[in-house]
């Protein structure tokens, strides 16, 4: 602080005091006032989860997204491997000559069952 003659100038540095010493009081009133300290920390708190839950969330759907992809392949692997591996022993089971409907039928269900068998082994691996 100076010490000037000029009334004016004292006043002006009075109340340049009287602000910066009003604005300590309201800081240290905020930080003796727990009730909205803790409030405010809970608000903090509560926005942290949110964002961590959508990250979350965001990572789940990927991770659920890709799964579904994976099984799409493995499907279609298998379809492929049961294919080329039984649509020949069905097709000569078939055209057997003397093999009616029945025998037909029998052939079917056994490539339905080699379907399952590939599929389950495949997924052993």
């Amino acid at each position: 602080m100076s010490t000037a003659q000029d009334p004016q100038q004292l006043r002006a540095e009075i109340e340049q005091t009287r602000a910066d010493l009003g604005e300590t009081v309201e800081a240290l009133a905020a930080k003796t006032d727990i009730k909205s300290r803790a409030k405010e920390a809970a608000s903090d708190a509560t926005e942290r989860a949110k964002v961590a839950a959508s990250d979350a969330a965001g990572r789940a759907k990927e991770a659920a997204t890709d799964a579904v992809g994976k099984a799409r392949e493995k499907l279609d692997e298998s379809r492929h491997i049961a294919t080329d591996r039984l649509a020949p022993a069905v097709r000569e089971k078939a055209q057997a000559p003397g093999l009616g409907r029945t025998a037909l039928v029998g052939a079917a269900a056994m490539a339905v069952t080699g379907v399952i068998l590939v599929a389950t082994s495949r997924k052993k691996r």
